[in-house]
């Protein structure tokens, strides 16, 4: 396998993610460097997909947690040249299944990737849930 996956805070290339989330994330490219390191730094959780060969971040996922029962999924992406390989739904496992909370509740909002969150038990809200959308910036 050409891919490692790690979620060692230290390790993520923070230039790296700057850039994908800055150029090509359709759902937050609004947000600034200063926004982008904040949020590193408070997640509750990130992992990473990286390139064997060279070390580059090529897949990324960060979590928000209350620690106990609820984690929220955020911006999940794979370097559109490393896609096909199965990165996303290694990071999803990683973040999901193989670390401290697989028992939460996990909530995400995407549109696009629905198959992958799929399998892994995401699915439309039910009648429990309520959505406030963010106000116009």
């Amino acid at each position: 396998m050409q891919y490692e996956f790690d979620d060692d805070p230290a390790r993520i290339d923070r230039d790296a993610v700057w850039h994908w989330l800055s150029t090509e994330a359709y759902w937050g490219r609004w947000r600034t460097r200063a926004d982008v390191e904040a949020q590193l730094d408070s997640a509750w959780r990130v992992v990473a997909a990286y390139h064997r060969e060279t070390g580059a971040l090529v897949g990324f996922a960060r979590a928000i947690s209350d620690g106990v029962g609820f984690a929220y999924l955020a911006d999940v992406f794979v370097v559109a040249a490393h896609r096909g390989h199965g990165l996303g739904k290694g990071l999803v496992s990683l973040m999901i299944d193989e670390g401290p909370g697989p028992h939460f509740r996990w909530t995400l909002f995407t549109s696009d990737a629905h198959g992958l969150y799929r399998q892994f038990g995401f699915a439309e809200p039910d009648r429990t849930a309520l959505v406030r959308p963010a106000a116009p910036l």
